[in-house]
C-alpha cells in the first residue's frame, strides 16, 4: 500500500510569499501612511525637506507622495514646495555620495542590499562610464532608486559637483512637473498621477535624453 506523498516544500514556498517579504511590505505601507500624514500638519514643509534629503541616500518612500498631498492641499504654494523638494533632494544626493565614498562597507552596502541593488550598482557604473551626466538625469527623474546612484557615484568617484548640478536639473524636472500638473489640473489629474506616475516619468526621461543628444549634436 503506497503512501500519499506530502506536498513539496518548494511548491508551498513558491505559492506563498515569505514572512520576511510580507513584513517588509507591511513596514513600507506604514512608512507610506506616516509620510502622507505630515501634509495635514503645520510641519509639512520641514517634513518635505527632510524626506527629500533622506530619500536621496536611504529612506524608501519617494518625496513625490508628500509633494502631491501638499500641492493638493495648498496648490498656490506649488512653486515653494517643488523648489525646496528639489534643493533638499540634490543636497541629499551629495550625502549619498559621501556614504559611497567613505562609508560604503559599513553604511552604504547594507542600504544597497536592502534595495536588492547589487546589479543596479554595476548598471550604474556602466551608465556613468558611457553616459556621464545623463545617468544622473535618468536616475533623478525616474522611479529608479536614486539612492543607488548617489551611493554608486561616491563608490566610483564620480564628481560630487556634477552629481549636485545634474541632480538639481533632474530632480527639478521631476518635482516641478508634478507640482505644475497639480497647479493647473488639480483633482482632475490626481488619480492619473497616482496610478501612472512611472509612465509620466518615462516621458520626462525621453525628453531629457533627447535634449542632451541634441546639444551634443549641435556642438559638432
Amino acid at each position: 500500500m503506497s503512501e500519499t506523498p506530502a506536498p513539496a516544500n518548494s511548491q508551498i514556498e513558491q505559492t506563498q510569499p515569505s514572512t520576511k517579504a510580507v513584513a517588509k511590505r507591511g513596514a513600507l505601507r506604514r512608512l507610506y501612511d506616516w509620510t502622507i500624514h505630515w501634509a495635514d500638519t503645520k510641519y509639512a514643509l520641514p517634513a518635505l525637506i527632510i524626506l527629500s534629503f533622506t530619500e536621496s541616500s536611504f529612506f524608501p518612500i519617494p518625496p513625490d507622495v508628500l509633494l502631491l498631498a501638499m500641492c493638493f492641499t495648498k496648490p498656490k504654494k506649488w512653486f515653494l514646495y517643488a523648489f525646496w523638494c528639489t534643493v533638499a533632494s540634490a543636497v541629499g544626493g551629495v550625502f549619498g555620495w559621501l556614504i559611497g565614498w567613505g562609508l560604503y562597507e559599513s553604511v552604504g552596502k547594507p542600504i544597497v542590499e536592502f534595495y536588492s541593488g547589487g546589479e543596479k550598482m554595476a548598471a550604474a557604473q556602466a551608465l556613468y562610464d558611457e553616459w556621464g551626466a545623463v545617468a544622473v538625469l535618468v536616475a533623478a527623474i525616474t522611479p529608479i532608486p536614486y539612492k543607488i546612484f548617489t551611493i554608486a557615484s561616491g563608490v566610483f568617484h564620480y564628481s560630487p559637483w556634477s552629481l549636485f548640478v545634474f541632480s538639481l536639473v533632474g530632480r527639478g524636472i521631476r518635482f516641478f512637473a508634478v507640482a505644475l500638473l497639480i497647479r493647473f489640473f488639480g483633482v482632475r489629474i490626481r488619480k492619473f498621477l497616482e496610478k501612472h506616475f512611472e509612465w509620466a516619468s518615462f516621458v520626462f526621461v525621453i525628453l531629457a535624453v533627447l535634449g542632451f543628444l541634441a546639444l551634443k549634436f549641435l556642438k559638432h
